[in-house]
């Protein structure tokens, strides 16, 4: 019965988060927005205190079921190894805890979140590596699985499906996924979870509290018969049928040795806290202090095809220019609080309706979202990105507040405008700013008849980048937004 619990929670956990990731409508962040909130590192980074409690007490009770119901990697590297012992049953064994390894890590983890060295923190943080797994690979084969379904629908008169542009946002982050993947994959298929108990830094954060777990996996020694069984089927290397103990520590409850057992001499049951000794004492008492004394820390540190012209000429794809300074989503507040608790998820990427975000290629800023205008315009009346963020890395803002944000200001080019390159009028820039923040003034101030060119007031623009991106210019715009450090209301 654990078992069949256990899969039938991680299934839905499981669809309903790549769900998140692989939709570009909008709709499963309606309804399960609250998944990617249960994360933990990004319960933590958005100091959701009432996630964090709840995830710690449910380990307290449970044990480490978080790792085996909850975090989507964990969940997908039980897909992986159920497929390996189609092929080779009984493949595992047990294993001793590699403490020399999985607390240094741990310890790493922490020194490089706090001297803010993102890329170890994006690389190690599970969430997100499932994330950008769902985002760079598994997204792409949606859409196009929805494009056929809109061509079909099409050829029938109904509009039930749209067509969805599938390009590349960043080849860095998709070979990063990919890597990803293949790693994962080969560990998950020959040893189980050897990345949860020996890397995860979730994983041995709850390892500390699953110790003091009042249910857990345990022996009846008279019961037992030392088939072994158990072990073999240990995807977490922690049975050791010889000395019948459970390693609590590294236990996932999934429940697979309790069914492989034909004796019945497994459980998962709860002793009287006095006659528990699978730990020693004062042990257990300094792993419980280290454990909360992490989440405390981190918590703390918190608040301180080609398109076509009318169907006859080829229009020139646009090419980003070079900012001084990176533009980051409205409601990130600043590019410190962005690179401080983004985890590089790129939940905020997958559900851009507006095409804008896409990877940093930056080493200091890898896989966390920047905004780019070849594709599209932030909308003032868009604000999913802000909804969607599980760790707080983007605040919640209103769409009706969105248009006072000014994440930047837009820069004229002089060499690239076409008044003054072609000779023929324009003026896009400024017909189609939504806070009327460009003027089009005659490039000669003394001559009335001269070409008119943009001028731009940056008090008022707020850097959406509709002038960017519909200027005609190509294969630069003569007008670009160039990003500020620390956002402000205009």
């Amino acid at each position: 019965m654990l078992r069949k619990i256990r899969i039938a929670l991680a299934t839905v956990m499981m669809i309903g988060i790549t769900w998140l990731f692989v939709d570009f409508t909008g709709t499963a962040h309606h309804w399960l927005s609250w998944m990617a909130k249960m994360q933990l590192l990004e319960a933590v980074l958005a100091v959701n205190v009432v996630v964090i409690v709840g995830l710690v007490l449910l380990t307290l009770v449970f044990g480490r079921i978080y790792c085996s119901v909850i975090c989507p990697l964990g969940i997908m590297q039980d897909i992986i190894g159920w497929w390996s012992k189609k092929v080779k049953k009984n493949r595992y064994g047990y294993s001793k805890e590699k403490k020399w390894l999985r607390y240094p890590l741990l310890v790493v983890f922490g020194i490089a979140y706090a001297l803010g060295l993102a890329v170890l923190v994006q690389l190690l943080a599970p969430y997100a590596a499932f994330g950008r797994i769902a985002t760079n690979l598994l997204q792409p084969i949606y859409q196009a699985g929805n494009n056929v379904l809109a061509a079909i629908a099409e050829h029938y008169e109904s509009y039930a499906f749209y067509q969805s542009e599938v390009w590349l946002r960043s080849g860095i982050s998709l070979g990063i996924a990919a890597v990803t993947l293949i790693v994962l994959g080969i560990l998950a298929w020959r040893n189980g979870r050897t990345y949860c108990n020996t890397i995860c830094p979730v994983g041995t954060l709850l390892s500390l509290i699953s110790r003091f777990s009042l249910l857990k996996v345990r022996f009846d020694a008279d019961k037992c018969r030392n088939c072994s069984l158990c072990s073999k089927n240990c995807k977490a290397a922690c049975i050791d049928f010889k000395t019948h103990t459970v390693d609590a520590s590294r236990c996932v409850v999934c429940g697979d040795c309790i069914e492989s057992c034909k004796f019945g001499a497994l459980s998962y049951s709860m002793k009287p806290l006095l006659t528990e000794r699978e730990q020693k004492p004062e042990m257990g008492r300094r792993s419980f202090l280290l454990s909360s004394a992490l989440l405390a820390t981190a918590a703390m540190a918190q608040q301180k095809d080609k398109i076509m012209d009318g169907g006859l000429a080829e229009i020139e794809d646009k090419i980003a220019p070079e900012r001084q300074t990176p533009l980051t989503p409205p409601g990130s507040l600043s590019a410190q609080n962005m690179a401080l608790r983004c985890t590089g998820c790129q939940l905020c990427i997958s559900e851009c309706p507006n095409q804008v975000l896409r990877p940093s290629s930056d080493l200091l800023h890898l896989m966390q979202p920047v905004m780019s205008y070849e594709r599209g315009y932030c909308r003032p009346e868009c604000n999913r990105c802000s909804e969607v963020c599980p760790a707080g890395a983007i605040k919640p803002i209103k769409a009706e507040d969105k248009a006072s944000l000014q994440i930047g200001h837009a820069v004229w080019i002089k060499k690239n405008c076409i008044p003054l390159t072609d000779g023929v009028e324009c003026g896009n820039c400024e017909r189609h700013c939504p806070v009327g923040a460009i003027e089009m003034v005659p490039s000669d101030p003394d001559d009335e008849e001269s070409p008119y060119v943009p001028a731009v007031n940056e008090a008022r623009c707020i850097g959406c980048g509709a002038c960017e991106n519909l200027c005609p210019a190509r294969p630069y715009s003569a007008i670009y937004v160039e990003g500020h450090e620390v956002h402000k209301e205009v």
